[in-house]
């Protein structure tokens, strides 16, 4: 099974990287750039070493980078294929995937079923735009209406809008609290938006200018005027940070980016009374915790009806990979939002929404959904353990479901690269705070398999 899996890889590789391979055959081992004979004997001794100066990977990358705006500071390896759990690189070393794209690809690598509707829909039709109706758009808006009040969440959720990616579903939602609230009050008064420090809803203007990160916003401040910010979980604060002038407080259940935090339910209760008081709208930016990363649909969906939110944003999973965002309104905003006000080009195509149907039909089963809780029970045993193996190391275990935080006392990039020369992906979020956001689906052999190869990675760098 393995040798044809290696057979399918080299086929599917082969366009892009033969001349790269043909150069790196060609460099003698003596003359390797990886360097020492020390080097060498510690790469062989590695499943999965990075990739050398001199390998395929490297030659691919100098080829591309200068044509690339600088974004992300990538590890060596280049990924070239996906199947479940796991991802294989240009070098054919393989790699089980505790990251699942950034919480994005929760019924794993290149589904089957969602494989076949693809190459379906792409055969049917693309994109016509937003000037005309397709059979699709509605059908996803319906089934995420349906689906949210079913699961106990947002029990007036009334209409959606379709977009292509998180933060435009962001944008939406800050839009939508602006105009509800230049409705109720033309003289645009009540204009402020409050966020939560450790906060991220995106890269875009509005939504960064949410995101309180001097990393994220001081290259580009001046930020869009209006945003207060406040600290997460404090209930004492909230009549000082939540005033007559709040048209809306956006706030993220389980905070991903900022180190897999968790909003108490008293304090959301205490948050969505406090802006029942002021007129203002409550936002819940489930992008990264929802579609039952936590074990329920959304991370929302175990609270009382009158701590719901008046807009609820969701992107990553619901397009298993393919981009796709939505933003969903209750009856306080939808009246509000009239012909014009705002709009897409690709935002609802039919590829995509057809794909995010499928999608959320298999998300939103609870079988599923039981497992997640359970696969979350497991990772946190494991994460004991390490806890009690290295406790100079390992602080805090944070967070619900398939979305958790191991919080360090040091920067985990040795154990990131360590898990990773050893075939296992991780990545970190906030400070010192590594971040586990698998597939949904995956096994519990897996996990356990992760979680054998993360005790040895850091104990590789205890050494």
């Amino acid at each position: 099974m393995a040798f044809r899996a290696s057979l399918r890889l080299a086929a599917a590789a082969r366009p892009v990287a033969a001349r790269f391979y043909s150069q790196a055959a060609a460099v003698p081992t003596s003359s390797a750039s990886s360097g020492t004979a020390a080097q060498i004997q510690r790469d062989a001794a590695l499943p999965n070493p990075d990739p050398a100066e001199d390998s395929a990977s490297a030659a691919l990358v100098r080829e591309h980078s200068p044509y690339m705006v600088a974004t992300y500071a990538r590890p060596p390896p280049v990924f070239v294929r996906g199947e479940g759990s796991y991802l294989w690189d240009i070098e054919n070393r393989k790699y089980l995937d505790f990251t699942a794209g950034i919480a994005v690809n929760s019924l794993g690598h290149c589904d089957p079923e969602i494989s076949t509707l693809i190459a379906q829909q792409a055969k049917t039709l693309m994109h016509a735009s937003n000037l005309y109706y397709n059979p699709w758009t509605g059908a996803l808006s319906k089934l995420l209406i349906e689906k949210t009040v079913a699961s106990g969440g947002m029990h007036d959720a009334t209409a959606v809008f379709i977009c292509n990616s998180g933060s435009e579903a962001n944008e939406a939602g800050i839009k939508f609290a602006r105009k509800v609230a230049k409705t109720i009050d033309p003289s645009g008064a009540k204009h402020e938006i409050v966020s939560f420090q450790n906060a991220f809803h995106g890269r875009t203007m509005g939504a960064l200018s949410a995101t309180p990160n001097p990393k994220y916003q001081a290259p580009f401040a001046p930020m869009v005027p209006g945003f207060r910010v406040g600290t997460l979980n404090d209930v004492a604060a909230l009549p000082d940070l939540v005033t007559p002038s709040t048209c809306a407080v956006i706030v993220e259940p389980v905070q991903g980016e900022g180190g897999v935090r968790v909003a108490t339910d008293e304090f959301l209760v205490a948050l969505a009374r406090r802006c029942r008081e002021v007129g203002a709208l409550l936002h819940y930016d489930e992008i990264q915790c929802g579609l039952s990363r936590t074990g329920t649909l959304w991370a929302h969906s175990h609270l009382p009806p009158e701590a719901h939110p008046d807009i609820l944003t969701t992107a990553k999973a619901l397009g298993n990979g393919f981009p796709i965002g939505a933003t969903l309104v209750g009856r306080r905003v939808v009246d509000k939002i009239k012909v014009g006000d705002h709009g897409t080009t690709f935002g609802g195509n039919p590829l995509a929404c057809r794909l995010a149907v499928r999608i959320v039909e298999r998300l939103a089963d609870e079988g599923l959904q039981r497992g997640v809780v359970r696969k979350g029970d497991l990772f946190r045993e494991g994460f004991e353990r390490l806890r009690a193996r290295f406790p100079d190391l390992v602080r805090e275990v944070r967070g619900r479901g398939l979305i958790l935080g191991l919080q360090l006392t040091e920067d985990p990039a040795r154990i990131v690269k360590a898990a990773r020369e050893r075939g296992l992906l991780v990545i970190t979020a906030g400070t010192n705070t590594l971040r586990f956001v698998p597939s949904l689906v995956m096994s519990e052999e897996e996990i356990k398999e992760g979680l054998a190869i993360l005790e040895e990675a850091i104990k590789a760098t205890r050494e």
